[in-house]
């Protein structure tokens, strides 16, 4: 008992140095695109810190040393979960939302819609756009809709694909809206809320890696890419904006965050109002 005491308090004393913290930022950029800059080693240490633990090393390099040695890449993808804030919520920026409600939907030619959604974290983007295209759309049965969400996390899109989500994330949901496209059930925690089928079957999971290949060939009406950009640097934005562009068709939209923006970065997109910007 003493020795296990004494080895806890030893993992929790860890202190990750630079060029410790330098070679998981390189690790990271490389797979991921993620830019780790100076100023967040603490949060790598206390992310990380766990995982030292759950495979008993005793510092940074013995977990670099492992991660080399790893031939599944479980780990990496483990440690790069770990790293990606997947905070969010249910109709974040909600001017974005009503932009599309109100703007684009009824501009539409035709009764075919697809969007996309990068970097989806644990579903709430995606499952607000099929909340809202299921309440605008009184004929959506006669719509051919494809939404589509994806994200570099395995583990977080298995929590989207679940679609089960507790009282406090739906706290900020109007009655009406939680009532129709969630069920309540009962667990030891309390109630939860999982997502009715209809609004399930309007969104298609895959695991994404942005600065990887992309499957799809659109073109997509919107493309969502909020709250991403910030973390890669500018190389990467001005590739990730380009390919946009690419994806999309004339007169459709790209959302950003509206803690990123599109200056600096050489592209013909027209900007609309804060973090909407249209292909023209």
């Amino acid at each position: 008992m003493i020795n296990q005491s004494i080895k806890s308090n030893t993992i929790y004393s860890i202190k990750i140095t630079q060029l410790q913290f330098d070679k998981i930022r390189k690790i990271v950029y490389e797979i991921s695109g993620i830019n780790l800059q100076n100023g967040k080693e603490e949060l790598v240490q206390s992310r990380l810190i766990k995982r030292l633990k759950a495979l008993e090393l005793s510092d940074f390099d013995e977990y670099l040393h492992y991660i080399k040695q790893d031939s599944t890449n479980n780990e990496i993808s483990l440690m790069i979960d770990l790293l990606t804030t997947n905070k969010t919520n249910f109709f974040r920026e909600y001017e974005h939302f009503e932009f599309l409600k109100k703007q684009i939907l009824p501009n539409l030619k035709t009764r075919k819609i697809r969007i996309w959604s990068a970097a989806c974290s644990s579903g709430e983007e995606p499952y607000s756009i099929a909340m809202l295209l299921t309440e605008r759309l009184s004929d959506i049965n006669k719509w051919d809709i494809r939404i589509l969400a994806t994200d570099l996390s395995s583990i977080i899109l298995k929590k989207a694909k679940e679609g089960i989500y507790t009282e406090e994330i739906l706290s900020d949901l109007p009655a009406h809206i939680s009532k129709k496209n969630f069920i309540v059930f009962k667990n030891k925690d309390g109630n939860s809320y999982k997502i009715n089928d209809d609004i399930k079957r309007m969104v298609t999971f895959t695991n994404l890696n942005l600065i990887g290949e992309w499957p799809m060939h659109g073109p997509f009406n919107v493309i969502f890419c909020r709250n991403v950009m910030i973390y890669f640097d500018k190389k990467t934005q001005q590739t990730l904006v380009n390919r946009f562009w690419d994806l999309l068709g004339h007169g459709d939209y790209l959302f950003t965050g509206h803690s990123e923006s599109l200056n600096g970065l050489e592209h013909n997109f027209k900007y609309i109002q804060p973090a909407i910007y249209i292909k023209v």
